[in-house]
């Protein structure tokens, strides 16, 4: 008789830990992640949406964007293979610390190339927009940078995409 109790408690067990676990990957997913999955089913993927763009205005900051994508290709570039060589020189038997200062300041000089450039494009953008418009696109950028460092921190840091 205990034999038979002691193997129905032991099935028991067995199946509300089977029960307990999540059948598909979206209990798994992060806070981020289902955020990120809102976001997109809200339509609010697209930086420029709901700003109502005439369609010279979608024109013109599709091709200022281009020429800036242009712009900064060659610098993210750079900017990849100087933290590519940041790794070389942290990792090496004896690092040498004045290569590895004179690097970091390198990085830095792209990073803010590339953030004057931007800036640059945005109030360019900025400038072709009505009050209302200028309105919400400012209201915006403080999500579009706050989007950006949650996709950072996911990737960790020089993973660029």
């Amino acid at each position: 008789m205990k034999t038979k109790i002691l193997m129905l408690v032991v099935l028991m067990s067995m199946s509300v830990v089977m029960f307990a676990q999540p059948i598909n990957r979206e209990g798994k997913k992060s806070f981020i992640e289902r955020d990120k999955v809102l976001l997109m089913n809200d339509g609010q993927r697209d930086p420029m949406n709901g700003l109502n763009l005439t369609d010279a205005q979608k024109e013109a900051f599709k091709q200022s964007m281009l020429a800036v994508q242009k712009q900064l290709q060659p610098i993210r570039n750079e900017l990849g293979e100087a933290e590519a060589r940041q790794k070389t020189l942290t990792t090496v038997e004896k690092p040498d610390l004045g290569a590895i200062n004179k690097n970091i300041e390198k990085i830095g000089a792209l990073k803010v190339e590339m953030a004057k450039i931007q800036a640059k494009h945005r109030l360019e953008m900025r400038a072709q927009l009505t009050d209302e418009q200028r309105l919400k696109f400012d209201l915006h950028k403080g999500k579009m940078m706050h989007n950006r460092g949650q996709r950072e921190m996911k990737r960790g840091p020089g993973m660029r995409g």
